[in-house]
């Protein structure tokens, strides 16, 4: 029986992953009509909720009529008995069922979202994106992005780290430089932040020990593969850290509770996506950005020797490297040249021209930065002197540093970037829920 929605009380609703365990038994499912076949004598709906798929069998003259009307994507609740059928999805289906429509008449998706592999360009996939990602395939990086981030915050909460949420309109520029955007904030100016650092370094002075999962925004014209103008940043920061090797030994622990969340929940996407979890190993291999460069000159036909950066091909052989001679696919580079980092970074002891601080590749990208912060107020106004800058546009940040402030450190990753050196996918923008960049606004 096909019938429009009704007001009267509705049994416990059951999710298709668990249909197997009704077996014998009435139960209530609703979801997306997901796919419907028509044959002579029997009518087929595959039904979609959060979990997964189920099938619903339709042998009733009328109720087979009555589901000439129904297209995919109308919302159902369907109410039937669970009979085993190994060729069913989930080895059971929907019998003799009461078929009611929660929505209208759904209109038809931009493309068959039904089918095991993703019948659009990215474009079109990007344009629609509100019906599109509803495709199992577009849907399940977005499923590890978020079991990626249960990891995060997991790890981080058993240390004792206290979540936070900082702004993201600023009333300067002075720690991102010239990519920011600008914005009229009732009538005066103000910027989007680009990243959370002084405030969270300003919270170790509060609670020691934070994190932050919220948007970035850089203002860089770039049309790549690897670009966006707004990402989602996984900060964190920590006090009382002798060097930076003590926050890399949290990033760590972070790396592998992120994997192990994936794992967990997020299996059946993972299967989907033929995703490979890194494993990640007890102690991350690294190398000085001075030896990186030695040995980037003694085994290929370029010579970084003297440049303050490694380019994209030099990350991709140190990965190789790593992998190869370590059996990782994580890579730490620690002790970039001072030039190459922000003001607040803590310079190498003995070695001043580098610094404290370190870039983890993965699977042959800059994955993560971070490194050991300047505790001293003092040696913020020396730093700053050293590279020509005036205190005063950075009061607010300094206040903290003048009433005391314990050797920190900390990081960043970028989630999308990460989600998409888990999938393998071609272009950031496919890791991205309604991505913004250079010409995409909308939806």
């Amino acid at each position: 029986m096909i019938s429009q929605q009704t007001t009267g009380p509705v049994p416990g609703r059951v999710l298709a992953a668990d249909l197997s365990r009704h077996a014998g038994h009435d139960v209530v499912l609703e979801g997306w009509l997901h796919r419907k076949r028509a044959l002579k004598s029997v009518v087929f709906l595959v039904l979609r909720d959060r979990s997964g798929l189920s099938q619903v069998v339709l042998t009733d003259p009328s109720a087979m009529a009555g589901a000439d009307g129904l297209t995919e994507e109308t919302v159902l609740r369907v109410r039937g008995t669970v009979t085993e059928n190994p060729q069913a999805p989930g080895g059971c289906e929907v019998t003799s069922p009461e078929v009611t429509a929660l929505s209208g008449p759904a209109a038809a998706p931009p493309f068959d979202l039904y089918r095991p592999a993703v019948p659009a360009t990215l474009p079109t996939v990007l344009d629609h994106a509100p019906v599109a990602l509803r495709h199992p395939r577009l849907r399940a990086p977005h499923a590890i992005a978020a079991a990626s981030v249960a990891g995060f915050r997991s790890a981080l909460d058993t240390r004792g780290f206290t979540e936070i949420h900082t702004p993201k309109v600023v009333a300067s520029a002075t720690e991102s430089g010239a990519n920011v955007f600008a914005i009229d904030w009732f009538g005066s100016d103000a910027y989007l932040a680009q990243s959370p650092q002084f405030f969270k370094q300003a919270m170790v002075g509060v609670f020691e020990r934070v994190y932050e999962t919220g948007p970035v925004f850089r203002a860089e014209p770039h049309d790549t593969a690897r670009h966006l103008a707004q990402y989602t940043s996984l900060d964190v920061e920590l006090g009382f850290v002798s060097d930076h090797r003590e926050v890399m030994a949290v990033l760590r622990d972070v790396l592998a509770a992120m994997a192990d969340s994936v794992t967990r929940r997020a299996a059946e996407e993972c299967a989907l996506l033929d995703v490979d979890v890194p494993r990640v190993p007890e102690r991350i291999p690294e190398i000085h950005f001075a030896d990186a460069q030695e040995l980037i000159a003694r085994h290929t036909d370029k010579d970084p020797r003297g440049e303050p950066d490694l380019a994209p091909a030099h990350e991709r052989f140190l990965s190789a490297w790593a992998l190869r001679e370590h059996g990782s696919e994580f890579l730490f580079v620690t002790g970039y040249p001072m030039a190459k980092r922000p003001f607040y970074t803590h310079p190498e002891p003995g070695r001043e021209e580098y610094s404290n601080s370190f870039d983890l590749l993965f699977r042959g990208l800059e994955l993560v930065t971070g490194g050991q912060r300047l505790h001293r107020y003092e040696d913020y106004l020396d730093a700053l002197q050293r590279r020509g800058e005036s205190p005063e546009p950075y009061a607010g940040y300094l206040a903290a540093f003048r009433h005391g402030m314990p050797p920190h450190g900390g990081f960043a990753l970028g989630l999308e970037r990460w989600t998409a050196r888990l999938t393998g996918a071609d272009n950031i923008r496919r890791t991205t829920l309604f991505p913004r960049d250079l010409h995409r606004l909308t939806p």
